[in-house]
């Protein structure tokens, strides 16, 4: 995910699709634990993906704060 695709989406829809993120970093680290996955590279995909989400939702927090 592009951070120009993050910062188009709502607050709502960023706390979403963190919870999804973080759900399927769940399953590929279960996945790799059972056995081997076949690109093991996603796994860092969706850890940085997660802080871009988390980078954003804080900006945010800080300019309503600031507001």
């Amino acid at each position: 995910m592009k951070n120009s695709e993050i910062i188009e989406l709502s607050t709502e829809e960023l706390v979403a699709k963190l919870g999804e993120e973080k759900a399927q970093l769940t399953k590929l680290k279960f996945a790799h634990a059972v056995s081997a996955i076949e690109n093991p590279t996603r796994i860092t995909k969706v850890r940085k993906d997660i802080a871009r989400l988390n980078t954003e939702l804080t900006k945010r927090k800080a300019e309503a704060a600031s507001n």
